[in-house]
């Protein structure tokens, strides 16, 4: 089936965000200072959608689902006085394309090095939350002389250790599997409701996510096939263990790792998890959070990562 190019995603996005009244501007999800640039980078079957501001050390910022690149804009602004920032939507999310395929972590990674190519970016500190976890280490695995940290928060990595296994036997993560030819015809309309259950579930306070938020995401995810392609990164994840164990076997990383939890979520099983994979691993604790760190609490986020990004 052809997929709708990105202008009809782009355009479909315009509309929407048209329809939102003016108290939009006062919402949590804000954007981008204007000195950003916004490019779209093609690549071999895709066009990712890529923030790009600040000067100096290049830092790439990775979201995961339920949210889009557009998660990062505090520490976007905290970051970019001495570093240049760089805030990519995955494949398939937020306003890049929807190619059909290519979905499992380690392509993912390979493409964003590409990305990174076509911008004249070199070494990278990573930041990185939920998928974007996964993605991140197949760069950092892959790339491990061009990433010189990782920020890694509130989420396992596939086929590493009995954490990743209970996890997806976690009632909580039934969406993993939510896969078969009805589940986009089910959510299709209603891709609100579906989100809500995620924020509100995962989160210390739900009340911490407004609606503005829950709305703004909620549009981004019912363009065209967007949701058809958050459910394609989790049907990866089998390939993805495979591959992690891969680059286990290949010896742990040894670059800085801040490994962050939140207290109502990973807390500090989020530095365990990441022991397996990396040598030199610190560990964080954000209070009074649920798994939407940098919605619920991105003052401390944006503190614990800009203080270690820029640790000598």
């Amino acid at each position: 089936m052809k997929r709708s190019p990105l202008g009809v995603a782009l355009s479909a996005c315009a509309l929407a965000l048209l329809s939102i009244s003016p108290q939009r501007a006062s919402a949590a999800v804000q954007p981008f200072p204007e000195s950003f640039r916004i490019t779209d980078v093609k690549t071999a079957d895709a066009t990712i959608h890529v923030r790009v501001g600040g000067k100096g050390p290049a830092v790439l910022m990775l979201h995961g689902f339920g949210d889009t690149g557009d998660m990062w804009q505090p520490l976007a602004v905290k970051l970019m006085r001495n570093h240049t920032v760089v805030v990519p939507d995955l494949r398939g999310m937020g306003l890049s394309s929807h190619p059909d395929g290519g979905y499992d972590k380690k392509a993912q990674a390979q493409e964003l090095a590409r990305v990174l190519d076509s911008l004249s970016i070199g070494p990278v500190a990573l930041v990185t939350h939920d998928i974007g976890n996964m993605v991140g280490y197949a760069f950092a695995a892959q790339y491990r002389t061009r990433t010189t940290r990782w920020v890694v928060m509130d989420a396992p990595l596939p086929g590493i250790g009995e954490i990743w296994d209970a996890q997806f036997r976690n009632p909580k993560t039934w969406h993993f599997n939510f896969r078969g030819p009805d589940v986009e015809r089910l959510v299709a309309g209603r891709e609100r409701i579906l989100l809500d259950r995620f924020y509100n579930e995962l989160s210390a306070n739900p009340a911490a996510i407004d609606e503005q938020t829950r709305d703004h995401y909620a549009q981004l995810y019912a363009l065209p096939h967007a949701m058809h392609d958050a459910f394609e990164q989790f049907a990866a994840f089998t390939q993805d263990g495979v591959d992690n164990r891969a680059f286990v076997a290949q010896g742990k990383l040894t670059m800085p790792v801040l490994a962050i939890g939140a207290d109502h979520s990973y807390g500090t099983v989020e530095a365990d998890d990441l022991r397996m994979v990396a040598d030199n691993v610190s560990s964080a604790v954000i209070n009074n959070s649920g798994h939407w760190i940098m919605e619920e609490q991105p003052a401390q986020a944006v503190d614990a990562i800009a203080s270690f990004i820029d640790k000598k």
